[in-house]
């Protein structure tokens, strides 16, 4: 099962998540390159300017789910543990069994059309482009971390509107 935070904190953007995201997408291009499209850098830590949670959120992106098992088998042996979706459709989730250095990270493997990624992209886009939903994404965020300090899920739970209305904005318009 992902590591659950146990204490929500939201931190001043630092540019330093740029330079971690580069240094573990190095990494991991050592361990599964030869199968993969592309690396991106999604969640809050990728939006500059914005406050987050110190935790990085990685997309591997693959062509399809027929490479998945041999990357699980692969990153397996680099130590790290294969966690399912949790949940989530169109992403596969893996959890670094021991210490590697890096800050946190979040690390999912995910298929070129799949949900998961398209919603993150579709979101880290937008923010990135609108200062002004940023800064209300920011503001929510600052809220919710003192209201929900020791209660993720209530925290994930209350940004989902907000979440929500940015994907009905952009790719699930009618």
């Amino acid at each position: 099962m992902a590591e659950r935070t146990r204490d929500i904190e939201v931190v001043p953007y630092d540019a330093e998540w740029k330079e971690q995201f580069n240094n573990i997408k190095e990494m991991i291009t050592g361990y599964i390159g030869d199968f993969i499209l592309k690396i991106e850098h999604v969640g809050s830590t990728s939006i500059e300017g914005l406050a987050a949670k110190p935790i990085i959120d990685i997309d591997v992106v693959i062509e399809s789910y027929s490479v998945l098992p041999e990357i699980i088998d692969r990153l397996a042996k680099e130590g790290f543990e294969h966690q399912g979706s949790l949940g989530v459709e169109g992403r596969e989730a893996f959890q670094r069994t021991f210490d590697d250095g890096y800050m946190k990270y979040h690390l999912y493997v995910c298929p070129k059309d799949g949900k998961g990624y398209l919603e993150h992209i579709a979101l880290r886009d937008y923010l990135r482009a609108n200062e002004a939903a940023r800064n209300d994404y920011q503001s929510l965020k600052l809220q919710l971390a003192q209201v929900y300090r020791y209660d993720i899920d209530k925290y994930v739970h209350a940004k989902t509107k907000f979440i929500t209305d940015i994907l009905h904005k952009t790719i699930y318009r009618h």
